[in-house]
């Protein structure tokens, strides 16, 4: 692999022979004990309370917790259920489920007791482990209907006849998970439940072989320096932090720091200065946020010091978006600018050292990938699915334009159906979904073929871009076939609006729901000599809505008539993964945010009839 690094970076030089080779036949459980023989005393996972365990030390847990679970009855094959939290025990017994061939699956900690329910019944799982007594509230009805259920482990405050975290280790390292027959790269390593954005959670199956080749191409592609510091805050139910956060770290031998508090994950990034990173919209549109309104604070010399170099890096942005080397003289003057101005400000946000950086899980607005170059920062966005292990294209450091999701990944290959769906094939497609029954159903065509429910289109450049959800096409009454989440992107392009969901099936006319962003609000709220108030009055205070009406009106400038809101309605609330109208990785559930304000959005017609 090293010699592979040593080549240039350009995407065009990384072939499927490449990441094949890279990927050799290296599987989960060898991977972790190659880096417990190899680099067993380096850093591996680093817990939010500070404390970090080795290499060595990781590989001495996972492999007691094997023998455990093996003692619980877990068998090859069986799925096991996790509800826990972002903590060091969760790697543990998800990798410990690994050794033994069994199926890890973590579940999202915002399903009901009745979602938890319908999840457990159809994954059929013989052993769940959960973090404690309010997990074990809320999984009782899940419990009381699991018939194949062997046991339950429960990570803090054991009781009522379950196996406590510290009983599963205290068998010791043992040699019983050694015994069991060796995994291959086509075994299945972990399930996916997906989100439920357009339909009931369906139980995606992902193999050594999907997971690790995702992790060599993106070592190949962007390559970070040896053993990277990374940070992991996403939930390890969704299919990025997965690979993010479990099975790229074992590939690198690099170093995770959890950050459990989404509200903490600045803190954690400047503390931990990661090498790579990756962030899902809300996280990069907050970021921005935050540094527009430290730079529009500076006084005129500073600012004007920031002006110059963040038009050199602009300039160097678009230049290097078409693969042409930077003529000399600006790569001079960049550099020096960097050092001296841009780099501090790459430092603000913990990103100063990161050399992959990316987006991806929902459409991220232009403007701000195009920000963030002006400040030295190429911000890769990638598109795919639970079911293409994440990432099927990307763009690449010498291919890229701001709102596309770029070309294949190597070995992947693309085309459009006749309606504009995307279909991919290759070696990141998933085997198929889990049955109740227990059987993996491969959901491919004849040739292989994943129809992704995505609609796109393919640029002159050849780059893709995502137009959007099959199901969540908009068509009015009149026809028109309008793509919601490009016209969501315009508006919230402006820092004061955290989540537009836009309405119009079947309706003369797009009307739009408004969420304010609440850090952003209160910000611009002190700029304008407004009193600290409530998000609730701001909502209502005439010159935020005056504001805003702005922001609708300049979004609406950019589109063509049938795509314009023609009304839209300030909520005085903010939506969340816990509130139900957002999924845990941030996207809008659609369905349940128009039931929820279906009365509104009658109202906003009424207004407008």
């Amino acid at each position: 692999m090293d010699a592979l690094k040593a080549r240039r970076r350009e995407r065009s030089m990384v072939t499927e022979e490449d990441v094949r080779a890279a990927l050799g036949a290296h599987t989960v459980p060898e991977l972790l004990r190659r880096n417990a023989d190899e680099y067993g005393g380096l850093p591996a996972l680093t817990g939010a309370d500070g404390s970090t365990w080795t290499w060595r030390e990781l590989h001495e847990r996972v492999r007691a917790a094997a023998n455990g679970l093996r003692a619980l009855g877990l068998r090859r094959g069986e799925r096991m259920l996790i509800g826990m939290s972002s903590r060091p025990e969760h790697w543990v017994v998800d990798l410990a489920a690994v050794e033994l061939g069994a199926i890890p699956c973590t579940t999202y900690a915002t399903l009901s007791p009745e979602q938890i329910r319908q999840v457990a019944v159809h994954s059929g799982a013989s052993v769940v482990v959960l973090e404690g007594p309010a997990e074990l509230a809320r999984w009782e009805l899940a419990l009381a209907a699991m018939p194949a259920l062997k046991g339950v482990v429960v990570v803090q405050d054991a009781g009522g006849g379950h196996q406590s975290y510290a009983g599963l280790l205290a068998a010791g390292p043992g040699e019983a998970a050694e015994t069991e027959p060796e995994a291959g790269q086509d075994d299945t390593v972990a399930m996916i439940y997906t989100s439920g954005t357009t339909g009931d959670p369906k139980g995606v199956v992902l193999t050594h072989r999907n997971v690790l080749y995702q992790c060599a191409l993106q070592e190949l592609v962007q390559p970070a320096p040896p053993h990277p510091r990374t940070v992991a805050y996403l939930p390890l139910a969704h299919i990025a932090e997965r690979v993010l956060g479990i099975y790229l770290p074992l590939y690198t031998a690099g170093h995770v720091t959890i950050c459990a508090d989404s509200t903490r994950l600045l803190a954690t990034l400047t503390r931990v200065r990661p090498q790579a990173f990756f962030g899902v919209p809300r996280v990069w549109e907050k970021f921005a946020a935050g540094l527009q309104q430290a730079l529009s604070g500076l006084d005129g010399a500073a600012r004007d010091a920031v002006g110059r170099a963040r038009e050199l890096a602009a300039e160097a942005y678009r230049i290097r978006a078409t693969g042409a080397p930077l003529p000399g003289e600006l790569a001079t003057a960049l550099e020096r600018a960097d050092q001296a101005v841009l780099r501090p400000l790459r430092e603000r946000i913990g990103l100063a050292e990161a050399v992959r950086l990316g987006s991806g899980a929902a459409p991220i607005p232009a403007e701000v990938l195009e920000f963030f170059g002006s400040l030295g920062m190429t911000i890769m966005e990638v598109w795919g699915l639970s079911e293409t292990t994440g990432a099927a294209t990307s763009t690449f450091p010498d291919r890229y334009r701001a709102g596309t999701v770029g070309l294949p990944m190597p070995g992947m290959e693309l085309r459009l159906a006749e309606d504009g769906e995307v279909l991919v094939r290759g070696p990141l497609v998933f085997p198929g979904y889990l049955q109740r029954d227990g059987r993996i159903e491969p959901v491919v065509d004849a040739d292989g073929w994943l129809a992704t429910g995505d609609i796109g289109r393919i640029g002159e450049d050849g780059l893709l871009l995502i137009v959007d959800r099959k199901k969540e096409m908009i068509i009015t009454s009149s026809g028109k076939n309008i793509a919601p989440s490009a016209v969501e992107s315009l508006l919230r392009a402006h820092p004061l609006i955290g989540y537009a969901v836009v309405v119009g099936d079947r309706r003369p006319y797009l009307t739009a729901l408004l969420m304010l962003d609440e850090e952003a609000a209160h910000a611009w709220a002190a700029a304008q000599g407004l009193a600290a108030v409530e998000l609730k009055e701001l909502a209502a205070e005439p010159r935020v809505l005056a504001e805003v009406t702005a922001a609708v009106e300049r979004a609406n400038a950019a589109l063509s008539r049938p795509e314009q809101v023609k009304a839209f309605r300030v909520l005085d609330h903010v939506w969340s993964p816990a509130s139900g109208e957002l999924t845990p990785s941030l996207k809008l559930r659609r369905r349940v945010i128009e039931r929820r304000y279906a009365e509104v959005i009658e109202e906003l017609y009424a207004e407008g009839s």
